[in-house]
């Protein structure tokens, strides 16, 4: 057989694999996270759904997949949390074999960069930045420290089109989108000789409740050829891209981001 032909075939079986370990989504209460975490229980990862909310999400689409799903109450912001977080998910599934950094925040009030106020600007970097780096390098001493099987390990952070795009009515949600795309790549640097992989990917304009309050604004850009694919994002078109990344859909490739976006980041003039 030929040997490109014998490489492919082997890595078609790996990628096909139906046993992938534990995912850990945080944010997964609902919206993209929740799309997250179905997509990746799809393509054979048993959950770990972790979000703010207390009442816990449906965990029956998991069951029909065959896929064990725990959901946990978590405070990403709380660092004194993150170690409880992940003792109970490798107590209840196992350690992580994937970890989706989705939970985020946005400005509290969208307005004038010369009114942003430090409680808005202190929170994003709480939740978006600061617990998320802490999260990613928690989990990350406990992949180097786990004997793992699974054949792919993974880092998948959510980032955002404003980590390029000027959003200046939310100058403190662009920061740390910005600053979550370093974060990306110095993981994939230190974890890659591990056979970890770590990548951001930056949905564009997204339905959901977070982008809910500009939802006419949107629409008239969407429709106006500001997006040249001329149609809302879904949460299920972030999902996709999670799990082809989790699955080792894209396996010799680390440290980089993906659009997602309907070419929102072309910057068409």
């Amino acid at each position: 057989m030929n040997p490109d032909a014998a490489g492919v075939t082997g890595y078609r079986s790996e990628y096909m694999s139906s046993e992938r370990g534990v995912a850990l989504v945080t944010g997964a209460a609902r919206g993209i996270g929740y799309a997250i975490a179905q997509a990746v229980a799809a393509s054979g990862f048993d959950v770990a759904l972790a979000s703010l909310e207390t009442a816990a999400p449906s965990l029956e689409p998991f069951a029909a997949l065959g896929r064990k799903a725990r959901y946990y109450p978590f405070d990403l912001a709380d660092l004194g949390c993150h170690e409880t977080l992940l003792d109970a998910v490798e107590r209840d599934l196992g350690v992580p074999a994937c970890l989706v950094n989705n939970a985020g925040v946005t400005s509290l009030l969208r307005g004038d960069l010369l009114a942003l106020t430090p409680a808005s600007f202190d929170r994003c970097i709480a939740v978006n930045l600061r617990g998320t780096f802490f999260l990613t390098q928690e989990t990350a001493k406990r992949m180097l420290a786990a004997q793992s099987s699974v054949p792919m390990r993974s880092i998948v952070t959510i980032g955002s089109a404003n980590a390029e795009i000027v959003g200046e009515n939310r100058g403190d949600y662009c920061m740390t989108k910005a600053a979550l795309a370093m974060m990306n790549k110095l993981f994939a640097s230190r974890l890659a000789a591990a056979g970890i992989a770590s990548f951001e990917v930056r949905p564009g304009i997204i339905r959901t409740e977070m982008t809910a309050p500009a939802a006419a604004r949107y629409e008239d850009f969407i429709t106006s050829g500001g997006v040249p694919m001329p149609r809302w994002g879904e949460a299920d078109d972030i999902g996709r891209a999670v799990a082809t990344l989790a699955c080792g859909g894209l396996p010799y490739m680390t440290g980089t981001h993906i659009d997602i976006g309907g070419g929102l980041q072309l910057h068409r003039v």
